[in-house]
C-alpha cells in the first residue's frame, strides 16, 4: 500500500520529483527517464509507472532549458520502442505460461480489455495503446502471445513511438510552462490520465448502460 501510495504521489506531482532528479543527478537524468519509460513500456508487471505524465514533465523542463529537447525525445522514442519490442518477446515465449501461472501478478482483466483491443482495431492497437495507459504496457506482451508477424508488429510499434513521444514531449513543451499549467500541474497531470483512460472506459460504460 505504501508503495502505491508513493507511485501515485509521483506521478500527481512528477513536476517537483523530477526537477528534484534534476538538481540531484544532473546528466544521469536522462539514463532516469529513459530506464523508466523503458521499464513501463517493456515489462507486464508494471503498469502503473508513468508515462503520458513523465513525457510532458519532461518536455516543460526542457522549454526551461534544465533538460536538452532533441536528446530527450531522442532517447524517450528509442526507449518507447525497444521497450515494445521486449515485451512483445516476452509474450511470445513466455505469455500463456505467465498468464496462466497464479504466482504471477498479471491481472487477466487487463489482459481481456486488451485483447478487445486488437479485436476492435487489429493491429493498429500497437500505435492507439501507445495513448492509453495499462493497455499501452500490455498491448506488446498480448500480440507476442498471438504471435503477430514481428515485422508488421515492428512497423507499428515504431510509429506509435515515435507519435506519442513527439505528442507528449512537445506538448509539454509548449504548454507545461504557462502559468495556469505551471501553478496546477497536478491537475494537469491527472487530467491527462483521465484523458487517456476514456478509451478503456467507453466500453465499460456502454456495458454497464446495457446491463
Amino acid at each position: 500500500m505504501d508503495f502505491i501510495k508513493m507511485v501515485f504521489d509521483f506521478i500527481l506531482h512528477i513536476d517537483v520529483h523530477l526537477g528534484q532528479i534534476i538538481l540531484d543527478y544532473g546528466t544521469l537524468t536522462y539514463a532516469i527517464l529513459f530506464g523508466i519509460i523503458f521499464v513501463e513500456t517493456g515489462f507486464v508487471f508494471v503498469p502503473f509507472l508513468p508515462g503520458d505524465s513523465l513525457l510532458f514533465a519532461a518536455g516543460a523542463f526542457a522549454a526551461l532549458g534544465s533538460l536538452n529537447l532533441y536528446l530527450t525525445i531522442g532517447l524517450m522514442i528509442v526507449a518507447a520502442i525497444l521497450g515494445d519490442t521486449v515485451n512483445y518477446w516476452i509474450g511470445h515465449f513466455f505469455g500463456q505460461k505467465l498468464v496462466d501461472n497464479p504466482k504471477v501478478p498479471i491481472n487477466k482483466e487487463h489482459i481481456e480489455e486488451t485483447q478487445k483491443f486488437f479485436d476492435k482495431h487489429g493491429g493498429k492497437t500497437i500505435i492507439l495503446a501507445r495513448f492509453v495507459p495499462i493497455v499501452r504496457t500490455f498491448a506488446p506482451f498480448v500480440a507476442g502471445i498471438g504471435k503477430m508477424h514481428y515485422t508488421q508488429f515492428l512497423s507499428y510499434n515504431i510509429i506509435g513511438g515515435l507519435a506519442w513521444v513527439l505528442v507528449a514531449t512537445l506538448a509539454g513543451f509548449f504548454f507545461g510552462n504557462i502559468p495556469f499549467v505551471k501553478e496546477n500541474f497536478s491537475l494537469v497531470v491527472l487530467g491527462i490520465v483521465l484523458v487517456s483512460i476514456v478509451p478503456m472506459l467507453v466500453p465499460l460504460v456502454k456495458k454497464w448502460i446495457k446491463k
